[in-house]
């Protein structure tokens, strides 16, 4: 008898497969995650899949065993990310240029660009939590953590912040295998934000962007760069929130906290650059400051010109007739 076999196998009620067919296993455990290919590492047999999975919103809570050797190589995630925690046994993983033994010690968090090779050894069973990536990126705009970087492979179960997050997970868990009620809709999107903040302050990256400095969560570039191409249109810091998927109040606490403005302040810089530039380049037979001033959003000309002076030393209508 296996180490699988003497584990109790978690979320039995959510069972999606039960079977030695790894054909069916590779079919419906691909439904859940990505298409993927599946080979046992011999042909001794001895195969048994057991797949369960609930879903909490942007959060995901799975359970699976092959009950033997197995070699799975997925397709890139790129709308999740996986942290696949062996409860018994050890699995080698391989993902983007690295590799790792996990064991209950040491999960592992394939990087979602790039395929991922993996070996699951004998009773290697796992607790995998799916999560959204787009809603994990929010939750770290949020924390001020790195978005372009990637999360590190293996991940160390045995730290006080690792061994905390995993403990909302048993909560999860047991929650799950009993009574379901963190499942209510008023609670769920609380278990989203426990599971996914949880993972970043136990395993995400702290350090500044080597490039530049600083730290600059991807969403918080992502709505700067929509600033600036779409500067001349009339443009909100709602419209510029909603877009990329952050509340105003996040978006507002991640400009002040990595660019050091605030998004309506860049907005007006921003306006002011692609005024200028107008303002030298125009015909001043053809066109006015007005004009001008309108076009990038400007309503109140003595407003426009006193910051347009502020920033340049000079009057706009100096500029336009040089």
């Amino acid at each position: 008898m296996t180490t699988t076999m003497q584990v109790s196998a978690p979320l039995a009620a959510h069972r999606r497969v039960d079977s030695p067919d790894l054909d069916e296993a590779r079919e419906r455990v691909g439904e859940v995650f990505c298409p993927h290919s599946l080979r046992p590492e011999d042909r001794s047999g001895g195969h048994r899949v057991r797949f369960s999975a609930v879903d909490f919103g942007a959060v995901g809570l799975n359970y699976l065993e092959y009950g033997a050797p197995v070699r799975i190589a997925p397709e890139p995630f790129d709308s999740f990310v996986l942290v696949q925690i062996p409860l018994a046994g050890r699995a080698r993983v391989r993902s983007g240029g690295e590799g790792i033994v996990s064991d209950p010690t040491t999960a592992s968090v394939p990087d979602p660009d790039v395929p991922a090779e993996m070996t699951w050894g004998e009773g290697n069973a796992q607790l995998i939590v799916r999560m959204d990536r787009t809603a994990l990126e929010r939750q770290a705009a949020l924390l001020g953590y790195v978005q372009g970087a990637r999360l590190p492979l293996a991940m160390d179960l045995t730290t006080p912040a690792a061994r905390a997050w995993r403990q909302t997970l048993d909560l999860l868990r047991a929650d799950v295998e009993h009574d379901g009620r963190l499942d209510h809709p008023v609670l769920r999107p609380q278990v989203e934000q426990m599971v996914l903040s949880g993972l970043l302050l136990a395993h995400a990256p702290t350090s500044p962007d080597p490039a530049s400095g600083t730290v600059v969560p991807r969403l918080i570039r992502k709505a700067d760069d929509l600033i600036v191409a779409h500067a001349r249109e009339p443009l909100t810091v709602e419209d510029v929130a909603e877009c990329v998927g952050l509340s105003v109040r996040a978006l507002q606490e991640g400009f002040r906290r990595h660019l050091d403005t605030t998004p309506t302040e860049q907005l007006r810089q921003v306006r002011l650059a692609g005024a200028h530039a107008e303002l030298e380049a125009a015909d001043p037979a053809a066109t006015s400051v007005s004009a001008v001033a309108s076009d990038w959003g400007f309503t109140h000309l003595g407003r426009f010109s006193i910051a347009y002076r502020r920033r340049y030393g000079c009057s706009p209508s100096e500029v336009l007739r040089r």
